[in-house]
């Protein structure tokens, strides 16, 4: 395992949070979310899939760091999730912040299941 405070730590998460951030920017400018938002309702179940692929297939630490803690930590988003479901509230939408809040909390969930199920 790299060494916590290594130039190939800060490289490989660094590397890989870049590439998660414009990732996830991406989806989130390319999928429409008027009344809902979508974008980042895929981003965390994509994420989270991956994360459980990468953790679950054993792979290196190195590529854990670069896919785990870079590009899946700047690829999934807990406070936007958590500004969406707030704004959702303030707008009324309550049935919208609960299918937003429960959806993506199960789905996630179901995600990194399914990767321990295919991986492990």
């Amino acid at each position: 395992m790299p060494d916590l405070y290594s130039i190939e730590t800060f490289a490989l998460v660094g590397i890989g949070g870049a590439f998660g951030a414009l990732a996830r920017y991406a989806v989130i400018r390319v999928v429409p979310s008027q009344n809902f938002p979508v974008g980042t309702f895929i981003v965390n179940v994509i994420g989270s899939f991956i994360l459980g692929a990468f953790t679950f297939s054993n792979s290196s630490s190195g590529i854990l760091l670069m896919v785990g803690v870079g590009i899946c930590g700047s690829f999934t988003t807990f406070s936007t999730f958590s500004l969406d479901t707030v704004r959702l509230i303030e707008e009324n939408n309550l049935l919208y912040a609960a299918i937003n809040s429960i959806g993506t909390l199960t789905a996630s969930l179901f995600a990194i299941l399914l990767a321990w199920v295919v991986f492990l």
